[in-house]
């Protein structure tokens, strides 16, 4: 079977309980979806499935024939951040990192659908998505900040 992760083709060989978590870390060797709980509690291991948020550690890879992965390897670069990462960066949301890359991808989901979150839509789509530094007011900010940010950006105006 094939699925695309991050726009590329790939095909898939694998055991019936293989995770798609285990997939993306062990046999594409995309370490930036987290393992943590091993059961769907924290959110560490977010990664978009046809644009929807889904836990890959309870996710099997072979139930994901035909669809389309993003993990936070295709959010952006180091040399071209996405504005969520900026606005991570700028809004010291980040703190150990650990929790990052899952809240991410649910923010990534969210301004996807939802261009000009308030505070409790930021909070109502990042719920599944535990930070044991407890950063959530600075998380939702910078989910906030990115928001304008990419508005600004798809209206071709600048901030002066």
């Amino acid at each position: 079977m094939d699925l695309t992760v991050n726009g590329r083709t790939v095909g898939v060989s694998a055991a019936g309980n293989v995770t798609l978590l285990d997939f993306l870390r062990e046999t594409l060797a995309l370490t930036g979806t987290k393992r943590a709980c091993d059961r769907g509690e924290c959110g560490a291991c977010t990664v978009l499935l046809d644009g929807k948020p889904v836990y890959s550690c309870l996710t099997l890879v072979n139930a994901c024939a035909g669809q389309s992965v993003e993990t936070i390897e295709s959010l952006g670069t180091g040399e071209a951040p996405h504005a969520l990462q900026r606005a991570f960066a700028a809004e010291d949301a980040a703190q150990c990192g650990f929790c990052t890359p899952g809240q991410l991808m649910a923010a990534a989901a969210l301004l996807a659908e939802n261009p000009a979150p308030s505070d409790a839509d930021v909070v109502h789509a990042l719920s599944g998505n535990l930070c044991r530094c407890g950063t959530y007011p600075k998380i939702v900010r910078a989910v906030r900040r990115a928001a304008e940010t990419l508005r600004v950006e798809s209206s071709g105006a600048h901030h002066a």
